[in-house]
């Protein structure tokens, strides 16, 4: 996965755009009315990593090449989207292209920017985003079950195992419960599954988006937040709730480095709340980062966790993994603490890995391979 795409949902006017200008600094439309975002925004943003900093100026490479994650700012929707109300068509056209799903959820209070409906309620308006998108995947089920069902009558038993999966899904999602509970029971399961493109497929974390006050005041303690905690805890939800100011934050990446980190000490942070974002971004994925540097480039590479080494050399370049031999690997901690490779590999820390290792986060690989 060389880059990780997110999809930045949510109703409108609960900070999807000011969110993403302060992701990537794009001057997304933000004005204070809905479906401002009529279509959706893409920004290419660094994954922060202070690791990779150290190796460039270690390594006293050329060129540094993080890796990077896309974020896509989607139309806003509104209950009935599933039936095409509001953006709704659009919404639900563009969210099947990422591979998660940030849904932003409002939980402040402000006479100035209008709520859609009204009062600020962040578990009903999780609920309804959630409600709407089991709705659009229960209707393109639901099609397909129609063709499915035909094929199956005919004594097809490939049908007939597909027939009972759809219906196992259609079963969760008619009660408004995502697709992602369903456990495929064998390969082909897991295959279709994958070839529906189910939005409620797609692991999905929440930014819930207070106030400047609020945030830097006494964080956790806001009554939204917990609600919005209690209604992803209740339905048992593996998500994460990310509490950041988006307002905050589209102030501090709007500033150059140094500027940024004057602000940042006085506020008493220690990084860009944004950048906890993105790296929850990757936890939800399972994603780790690998790391390849020279006098030509360092450069960070994103990999599924449990990768094996020649799959892992397959995200450099075909060859790699094709005429893979060996990887000859060290942990970054070890080199940040014992200074240079030499030392690294006096203390016998430097390793010849083989086709069934698994790639650490961390690790500073040179391959070895031949073609």
């Amino acid at each position: 996965m060389p880059n990780l795409k997110l999809g930045i949902v949510g109703l409108p006017n609960v900070g999807k755009s000011t969110l993403f200008n302060a992701l990537t600094e794009a001057g997304a439309d933000a004005a204070n009315y809905p479906f401002c975002t009529v279509d959706p925004n893409v920004g290419v943003v660094e994954m922060p990593d202070p690791r990779l900093d150290f190796l460039f100026e270690h390594s006293k490479a050329k060129e540094r090449i993080p890796a990077t994650v896309t974020f896509v700012d989607i139309a806003g929707l509104v209950e009935g989207a599933s039936q095409g109300e509001g953006l709704g068509n659009k919404f639900l056209a563009n969210i099947r292209e990422v591979h998660a799903i940030v849904h932003v959820v409002r939980c402040f209070d402000d006479p100035d920017i209008a709520h859609v409906l009204g009062e600020v309620d962040p578990v009903r308006d999780r609920d309804i985003i959630n409600t709407e998108l089991a709705l659009a995947d229960l209707q393109k089920l639901e099609k397909r079950l129609e063709k499915v069902e035909k094929t199956a009558r005919s004594g097809d038993k490939d049908a007939q195992a597909e027939e009972r999966l759809l219906d196992r899904l259609i079963e969760v999602l008619a009660e408004g419960e995502p697709a992602r509970l369903v456990e495929p029971q064998n390969e082909t399961e897991e295959r279709w599954i994958r070839g529906y493109q189910l939005l409620t497929e797609k692991p999905e974390l929440y930014v819930a988006n207070v106030t400047e006050d609020e945030f830097l005041g006494d964080p956790g303690q806001s009554a939204y937040v917990q609600a919005l905690r209690d209604a992803v805890d209740r339905d048992h939800e593996p998500a994460e709730v990310v509490e950041l100011a988006a307002r905050l934050e589209a102030e501090l990446l709007a500033l150059d480095d140094d500027e940024r980190r004057q602000y940042l000490d006085e506020l008493g942070l220690h990084e860009p709340g944004l950048y906890r974002l993105i790296r929850a971004g990757y936890r939800l994925l399972g994603l780790i980062s690998f790391f390849t540097t020279g006098e030509k480039q360092s450069r960070a590479w994103t990999i599924e966790r449990g990768t094996r080494a020649p799959r892992a050399a397959g995200e450099i370049h075909t060859d790699f993994e094709r005429g893979f031999i060996r990887a000859e690997t060290m942990a970054f901690e070890d080199l940040e603490e014992l200074g240079d490779e030499k030392a690294v590999k006096a203390a016998g820390k430097t390793r010849l890995e083989g086709k069934e290792y698994v790639v650490q986060d961390g690790d500073i690989i040179n391959y070895r391979f031949n073609v």
